[in-house]
């Protein structure tokens, strides 16, 4: 089994289905509403677990009724709850339109997520204990940096998602082995819109970094190696919510196990493939089986 820590995010995803996404003061008719557990956070750690990792998550989930139900989803997931905190007042919220299309546009409000803004000492220790530590920017991001400087502290594995983009601090840049962002918070990192060019411009401030593509798969980019760019599945997007979670978590799973870097970045897009054909979040995400199916479906032509 594998030791993965998260330290992030838990939203409750009210997610509306859209023909077409309304423009600024437009009103349109949607075809369907759900409620799905989500935040970055848990959606790594669901994606992890379901892939086949030992995960625990540190975070906060609010008093109220979505709290009780955050907490339950990442317990049938087999994800270790113990350290997730409850804080006074509303969890966190994700407000999500996607169309017909499978794209999606969002808005997040924090709630019990920006109260993590602190280590507490069991925190640093089951951190100290693991083999990886997923980080994304949902929480503030002084809880962030003191995660990944307890994790450099005890030489265990950083995976940062900067995401939502916005600047990076030196202090958090310094103590973060694997930097995964998307082709546009690449950009908006760098301000360079190719992403080997980002890619590069990343590794002065980061030792690897991979790139997620969508559809054009991933690109690996390290000090000293020459950039790989591993394809993706073609399959037809139904909602791409949490495909980038999806990636994220089972890569980590693969890197913890001992896989070459392309061998799990293919994993990865594979169980992001099988994730984007399927409707929400944490619901969307398949486990190891369907994963080891699916590549092998697709080494062989299926």
């Amino acid at each position: 089994m594998t030791g993965i820590v998260v330290l992030g995010s838990t939203n409750m995803d009210l997610v509306a289905y859209v023909p077409k996404a309304p423009q600024r003061g437009e009103t349109v008719t949607g075809r369907e509403f759900r409620t799905v557990p989500g935040g970055k956070g848990a959606n790594q750690a669901v994606a992890a677990a379901r892939a086949g990792g030992e995960v625990a998550m540190i975070g906060a989930v609010g008093t109220d009724d979505f709290g009780v139900v955050l907490r339950e989803t990442l317990e049938h997931s087999a994800v270790d709850t113990d350290l997730l905190r409850t804080a006074e007042g509303p969890s966190g919220t994700a407000h999500i339109v996607v169309d017909d299309e499978g794209g999606n546009a969002i808005v997040v409000i924090p709630g019990a997520n920006g109260t993590v803004d602190h280590l507490t000492p069991g925190d640093e220790t089951l951190i100290a204990a693991a083999d990886a530590l997923l980080l994304q920017l949902e929480l503030p991001l002084a809880g962030v940096i003191a995660g990944a400087e307890a994790a450099h502290r005890h030489g265990v594995r950083t995976v940062l998602t900067p995401s939502p983009a916005q600047p990076l601090p030196p202090e958090l840049l310094a103590v973060t082995d694997l930097l995964v962002p998307n082709e546009h918070e690449a950009a908006l990192l760098t301000g360079i819109a190719d992403p080997r060019a980002a890619a590069e411009a990343l590794l002065r401030q980061v030792p690897q970094v991979v790139i997620t593509l969508g559809a054009a798969g991933s690109l690996h980019a390290a000090r000293g190696a020459e950039p790989v760019t591993v394809p993706a599945p073609r399959v037809r997007a139904v909602d791409t919510t949490a495909a980038g979670d999806t990636f994220v978590g089972v890569l980590t799973v693969a890197l913890v196990e001992g896989r070459p870097m392309p061998e799990a970045m293919a994993w990865a897009s594979t169980a992001a493939a099988l994730s984007v054909q399927r409707a929400g979040a944490s619901s969307s995400m398949p486990y190891r089986p369907e994963i080891d199916a699916g590549r092998l479906e697709g080494a062989t032509g299926g």
